[in-house]
């Protein structure tokens, strides 16, 4: 005779662990702190949770658990409603090798009525999580993540080759305010790589160009735009507020002042650069590693590093660049990953080769070392002239 619903569930409870609510409460409340996992549905979920518990649905356990948990070592607390779901689930974990699973019993709903601590996620609107639910699926974004990205502020240097790509991928994302700094109108000659304009649109300015195309790709994001060149009068009311710096610059007396600008802002700075076929993109995290001082302390010969408009450029590498500086802007929100802080990234189109570099923090830097003897703004298009 084939086994009841009762008679598995009994045969499980008496092979799984089960630790109380006042025990799992004062292990939340302790040094060893394990690891606790909700497997009830979303809507459940979202109507309150354990405070730091980790979100797998119980219909996607098995699929998604070695990605979320990769420790199977490690001691983990599973918990849904009422104490079944969770018995299940923990008996699954144990058959894929984890060793330390108990199920929490009862479950949440008691949770709750006792008036433990409940922590409930970001309030996300249909629409949005609808819109990000790729991101959502992610364990290093989730619900938490997003709410992240929309509640940030990164402002873009110039909406050109570099700034084009990485503003229509972060609207994209749903960081929640976009800046673009340029005062340059559209021309024929930008369409060929600064894909965030139009045809139509030559002859306007490009923050303009620029904010119709990130509504359009994303109505909720705000944009904030300053047709203007940023200089040492400008530059702090500019910068003020946000979150990361997008650098697209091209231009050296520019660049060393949004390295100046933005150490004395506190404020990170993913920088990237293009020529002909090359680009290159690192990250400066102010007084943590180098700054673009200690990479560059003087600018080079004009004659040795002309303009794009003098030296063209392939039209689609400032898409790769830009594209690297978004992604590097996101993990600085998100705080995730490996960014390129104390490493340049080089990229070869011709070979397509990437190449990684360690940068080292120069202790004498005018600016972020030991001494620094830069503490203001400097005359810049002088300093680069002269050297």
């Amino acid at each position: 005779m084939a086994p009841t619903y009762s008679d598995l569930f009994a045969e499980i409870r008496n092979t799984v662990k089960l630790v109380s609510l006042e025990k799992l409460k004062s292990q939340l409340e302790g040094d060893s702190v394990p690891t606790i996992v909700d497997v009830r549905e979303k809507d459940e979920y979202r109507a309150g949770f354990i405070p730091g518990a980790i979100h797998i649905p119980r219909g996607f356990l098995e699929m998604q658990v070695e990605g979320k948990l990769p420790d199977r070592d490690a001691e983990i607390v599973v918990y849904c409603a009422g104490g079944t779901r969770s018995a299940f689930a923990a008996k699954t974990l144990s058959q894929l090798g984890y060793t330390n699973v108990t199920s929490a019993n009862p479950g949440f709903v008691r949770w709750k009525d006792v008036g433990y601590p409940v922590e409930s996620p970001p309030k996300l609107s249909a629409d949005q999580l609808d819109r990000y639910s790729r991101h959502i699926l992610l364990p290093e974004v989730g619900e938490k993540g997003q709410a992240k990205l929309l509640a940030s502020k990164v402002l873009l240097l110039g909406a050109g080759g570099l700034g084009s790509p990485a503003a229509m991928y972060l609207a994209a994302a749903g960081v929640g305010t976009i800046g673009l700094v340029d005062a340059d109108v559209v021309d024929a000659s930008n369409l060929q790589r600064q894909i965030i304009h139009t045809t139509e649109a030559i002859g306007t300015p490009k923050v303009d160009s620029a904010e119709k195309t990130l509504k359009g790709i994303n109505p909720d994001v705000k944009v904030i735009k300053y047709q203007e060149r940023v200089d040492s009068s400008n530059v702090d009311r500019i910068f003020k507020g946000w979150d990361v710096i997008v650098d697209g610059c091209d231009n050296f007396p520019t660049r060393y002042l949004v390295n100046d600008a933005s150490l004395f802002n506190k404020i990170p700075v993913v920088h990237g650069s293009i020529f002909r076929f090359d680009g290159q993109v690192t990250t400066f995290m102010p007084f943590d590693g180098p700054c673009y001082r200690c990479l560059y302390p003087e600018p080079p010969p004009a004659h040795l590093a002309p303009s794009c408009a003098e030296a063209g450029v392939l039209g689609i590498l400032p898409g790769i660049v830009g594209t690297l500086q978004a992604t590097e802007a996101i993990k600085i929100i998100l705080g995730k990953g490996k960014i390129l802080k104390g490493a340049l990234l080089q990229y070869d189109s011709l070979n397509m080769a990437f190449r990684k570099f360690k940068l080292r923090a120069d202790k004498n830097c005018p600016t972020c070392g030991d001494e620094p003897t830069i503490t203001e703004y400097i005359d810049y298009e002088g300093f680069c002239e002269g050297s």
